[in-house]
């Protein structure tokens, strides 16, 4: 049995990572219950492993060096890093947040870890570190070039990642995760949004005219890579779905599964949002053993009705 840290671990990936770890592995959650969003929310996802043998919650931050050091004193075999300020448009009020949470924190971490004897550092990126579009798939040697502070910093991270392996020998992946949605999901997210307003028969704005795609990734796809990332591969990974679909057209999707009368409505685009994201997954398909099983017409369904049990 080994002992895992799951940094970020009462947030919506992390929770659902440790919901499958704790059957087999002692874990270690740290999450500081940062109010971006609802703290409650966060609670609530990590509710059920209170007492739980092989769960342990600490309240604290990535960047408390001096926590990080007791913490993988105890003989952490794993880290699974998912602790992060998430969204591009709060990472566009507050690049220094940002930075200092993804890029320094992620650093800290990774020193840490190095002195500890780490055996295994899994990293959760983004599809965000791509940006500018220069062809579609994204595969792994597509140029970088974020095109916000949150792609940036999440880039920034890799790159520390990637030199703490090369330099120090430290074993890191880097998991570049496609916009995940799934039950738990952040309610920052548009796909939550669109469906709590669908469920309400209320209007859905759309940022842009809509013709922005997306490659959504469900929420065990995602676990899935990850629990595989732990015993294979190094490196950076794409992890998605491998389709896209326009926003406009999700939102109609959405509308149709649900039966609601909301209507769309447009409004002005956000500096700092991709034009396109979707995943060539080969890679990871090759070297992890890993492929997306859920397609979004399943996933959607799916995480409708877990949504209206949350209404109920």
């Amino acid at each position: 049995m080994s002992l895992i840290l799951v940094t970020g671990g009462a947030g919506f990936i992390g929770s659902s990572i440790i919901d499958e770890l704790i059957k087999k592995h002692e874990i270690i959650c740290l999450d500081n219950f940062d109010p971006y969003y609802d703290p409650n929310i966060k609670r609530k996802n990590i509710a059920d492993k209170i007492g739980n043998k092989n769960f342990r919650l600490i309240k604290g931050d990535i960047c408390n060096e001096n926590l990080l050091r007791s913490i993988l004193q105890e003989g952490v075999d794993y880290i699974i890093h998912e602790a992060a300020q998430a969204g591009v448009r709060e990472s566009i009020k507050n690049p220094k947040k940002v930075h200092q949470i993804n890029t320094i924190g992620t650093l800290k971490l990774l020193k840490e870890a190095l002195d500890s004897g780490l055996k295994k550092f899994i990293n959760a990126s983004s599809s965000s570190v791509y940006g500018e579009v220069k062809y579609l798939p994204f595969d792994e040697k597509h140029p970088t070039t974020p095109v916000s502070p949150y792609g940036a910093s999440k880039l920034a991270a890799e790159h520390y990642c990637r030199i703490f392996r090369e330099i120090y020998g430290l074993k890191t992946v880097s998991l570049r995760y496609f916009t995940v949605y799934g039950p738990r999901m952040r309610p920052d997210l548009a796909i939550s949004i669109f469906a709590k307003k669908a469920l309400k028969n209320e209007p859905i704005e759309i940022y842009g005219d809509g013709s922005k795609t997306r490659d959504f990734t469900y929420i065990t796809d995602a676990v899935n890579a990850t629990l595989k990332a732990l015993k294979k591969g190094v490196g950076e990974y794409n992890i998605g779905g491998g389709e896209r679909i326009s926003i406009g057209e999700l939102a109609k999707k959405i509308i149709n599964i649900i039966g609601s009368k909301s209507e769309i409505t447009y409004t002005e685009n956000i500096k700092g949002d991709a034009e396109h994201t979707w995943a060539n997954v080969r890679k990871a398909e090759k070297e992890l053993g890993w492929k997306p099983s859920i397609n979004l017409d399943e996933g959607l369904r799916s995480y409708i009705e877990w949504l209206k049990r949350e209404f109920e």
